[in-house]
């Protein structure tokens, strides 16, 4: 066997897409239609962003809520290859908060985030057209103590003149990153837009790395030391290029921003 038949190839890190999709009753018919629709299309883009990105394996996780939150994708964050979506029904209320909790039991390398390989920091792209109906406050709380959320790329769009901007905005952290479309024709070419440069900023981020387990000490270092017997492993801390990187999808949103107030399509 040669040298070259020694080499294995280095895996690729993982960048996770999330979905945040309202499906409640405002969201029926043609808005929830637009979102089913923008997310198939947007899928073979994802599927090339990957493919030719050698740092990065991009994969999917998607979460509805109405009257809660559940995950279509239940065990694990999907790889876009495999990826199929199944049409959104909508119906009931805007749990968000439960969302937000949902989204924080995931967001851990216990779970959504336990690759192997490693992790680039997670794109989080939340479209609804409402106002929370549940303590968003509360679950959001819970949230923002999450480091792997603290270096998310987060986008959100506000579908419709209903949606509260600003409930929206203390969830990506500033106005910039809330868009606002009023026509079906717009939220899809934000899905698109939105879905394909958030994965390319957060997948050239610098990635988060949980550090190795403290050994474990000795019975005589314990006694001397007093300290604790069980190794303790810290959560990953949010890089501190993330701040750049969301101005800079910011910046580019803002493009497309001045596109939708200005499109002249029947609004909803």
């Amino acid at each position: 066997m040669g040298l070259n038949d020694a080499v294995e190839a280095i895996p690729r890190k993982t960048m996770v897409l999330f979905f945040l999709i309202d499906t409640s009753g405002s969201m029926s018919g043609s808005k929830i239609g637009a979102v089913n629709a923008a997310i198939e299309e947007v899928l073979p883009e994802l599927r090339d962003l990957s493919a030719s990105n050698a740092d990065a394996e991009v994969k999917i996780a998607a979460l509805e809520f109405n009257n809660t939150a559940l995950w279509i994708t239940k065990d694990n964050p999907v790889k876009v290859d495999d990826f199929r979506w199944t049409y959104l029904d909508a119906a009931g209320s805007t749990y968000l908060g439960d969302a937000c909790l949902q989204l924080n039991d995931k967001l851990s390398t216990k779970s959504f985030m336990r690759e192997a390989s490693g992790s680039f920091a997670p794109a989080i792209f939340l479209l609804s057209d409402g106002e929370p109906t549940d303590n968003f406050d509360g679950g959001l709380a819970e949230l923002q103590k999450n480091n792997w959320f603290k270096a998310a790329i987060k986008v959100a769009v506000a579908i419709g003149d209903d949606a509260n901007k600003l409930e929206l905005a203390k969830f990506t952290g500033s106005m910039e990153s809330v868009l606002e479309v009023h026509n079906a024709v717009m939220l899809r070419k934000m899905i698109r837009f939105v879905s394909v440069r958030s994965s390319q900023v957060a997948s050239k981020s610098v990635q988060i790395k949980t550090p190795a387990a403290t050994p474990m000490p000795t019975a005589a270092q314990t006694a001397a030391s007093n300290v604790p017997s069980a190794p303790v492993s810290p959560a990953p801390q949010a890089p501190a290029e993330t701040g750049a990187k969301q101005q800079d999808l910011n910046e580019q949103l803002k493009e497309i921003a001045a596109e939708a107030a200005n499109a002249g399509d029947e609004e909803w």
